[in-house]
């Protein structure tokens, strides 16, 4: 077996995949639901409805702010409650639709068979068509970035797509939502990728898979036996794999340029296993994205799971289906350990974007005291961007942030291998986290005054 790898950095942090071979549960109905207007990268949604409005399964409730953004739809049927804002998983108070949940009367246009449609059972669909349905579903990335999908199938002038990648990596510890979804829905997923690489118009898939996951990739292996035009890539275990410009590295062996420059600069179009997943459903069963497949995972919890989960539905209804909140303080994430975001309350909703609900006990949460830098380098070496973590650390909390600039800080991926191998407990990716925000406020100004 050949196992590649990208080729700068990386780590290898305890997996701890409790939930890897619970099979997926439908979560039950939340009582109510709350839908945030910016569940992706971009312009919020514009809201449609209004406080009394009836809605069902598949009701769009807001629509596309601008080109960049998607719009949102409802997961359940019932009445709109109001429009107002909650914090949400950002800590920042945001604005969203709260739906009272009456029923699960459904939209009469969605596909609910289970019957598998192909693309050659097809033809009739085009390039411009596939694209014009993702983005009428509202589909973006699900790995976490919520990049809206239908833009990253219709590149710029200058670049020429190649490939379709699809992100199954699943490098982030306790996550296993990806892993399931795949032993669960592979025929759907393959349809989602021909589907894919027929609107980028390219003849190249690849799947990238860690060989953690033996058994998916066995079964991917099988599944497109004798079709040249994917390939199967088992890659090595390590962390961030799965960060975009990582895995067409090792997927391809092409080095992404620092930004502005993205995958398909050098020819790759990189989508998420959820994603594949979402535009099958979108293009094949007219199904907009509103519910999606979510770890809830720790150690202390009773009883970890992965669900099927409809949008909008509290976490803390999440937990409670895993026995509930462990005695004791906990810190609770949305995402994984590494990259995920603490939550300040157990009433955020499950968004696009969220793969997993992360409880952490307190004891491994609690940050050990921070100490001077050493000078060990040991952040140099794990970098996967070739940056110098402990420079960009020190240049933003002195809020040189002209320098910053210089030292590429916005190529930073935050990944948090650097802060994980520092002996000095030191805050690197909390201080590169402000530092890059900031610099790219400054890019954005700047360019708005040209």
């Amino acid at each position: 077996m050949n196992i590649r790898t990208f080729s700068i950095g990386g780590i290898h942090p305890e997996e701890n995949k409790l939930s890897h071979d619970i099979a997926t549960v439908a979560a039950p109905l939340p009582k109510q639901a709350i839908f945030p207007l910016s569940q992706h990268i971009g312009a919020p949604a514009k809201a449609i409805v209004k406080k009394g409005d009836k809605v069902k399964v598949g009701t769009m409730i807001a629509e596309a702010g601008g080109f960049v953004s998607a719009p949102v739809y409802s997961s359940v049927s019932g009445t709109v409650f109001k429009i107002d804002s909650v914090i949400d998983a950002t800590g920042y108070r945001k604005p969203v639709i709260i739906i009272n949940v009456e029923g699960d009367e459904w939209e009469e246009t969605i596909d609910r068979s289970d019957k598998l449609e192909t693309l050659a059972a097809h033809p009739e669909l085009t390039p411009e068509e596939i694209v014009e349905r993702i983005k009428i579903a509202g589909v973006t990335g699900m790995g976490g970035a919520g990049f809206p999908t239908f833009i990253k199938l219709c590149p710029p002038p200058t670049a020429k797509a190649e490939c379709v990648i699809i992100n199954a990596v699943e490098c982030e510890p306790y996550i296993t939502a990806d892993f399931r979804l795949m032993m669960e829905h592979s025929d759907e997923i393959l349809v989602g990728l021909d589907l894919l690489m027929k609107a980028a118009k390219v003849e190249k898939g690849y799947i990238g898979i860690e060989t953690n996951k033996p058994e998916a990739i066995e079964l991917f292996e099988r599944k497109t036996a004798g079709d040249s035009r994917i390939e199967i890539v088992p890659l090595k275990q390590r962390y961030p794999q799965g960060g975009e410009k990582q895995l067409v590295d090792a997927v391809t062996g092409r080095q992404v340029p620092a930004p502005p420059a993205i995958p398909v600069n050098v020819g790759a179009i990189v989508q998420n296993v959820g994603t594949a997943y979402a535009v099958y459903e979108a293009v094949m069963k007219h199904k907009p994205l509103f519910e999606r497949y979510t770890t809830v995972t720790g150690k202390k919890l009773a009883k970890p799971g992965n669900f099927l989960v409809r949008m909008g539905t509290p976490m803390k209804e999440l937990i409670d289906l895993c026995g509930g909140m462990p005695e004791g303080d906990n810190k609770l994430l949305a995402g994984g350990p590494m990259m995920g975001k603490a939550l300040m309350n157990t009433e955020v909703p499950v968004c696009k974007g969220t793969n997993s609900v992360t409880v952490i006990s307190g004891d491994e949460a609690k940050r050990k005291p921070a100490q001077p830098c050493i000078r060990c380098a040991k952040c140099v070496s794990v970098c996967p961007m070739g940056l110098e973590p402990f420079l960009l650390a020190t240049l933003s909390a002195k809020k040189m942030f002209e320098r910053a600039e210089q030292e590429e800080i916005v190529s930073c991926i935050e990944c948090g291998s650097c802060q994980f191998t520092c002996p000095s407990h030191r805050p690197i990716l909390d201080n590169v986290r402000y530092g890059k925000s900031t610099v790219m406020g400054i890019i954005r100004a700047r360019n708005a005054k040209k």
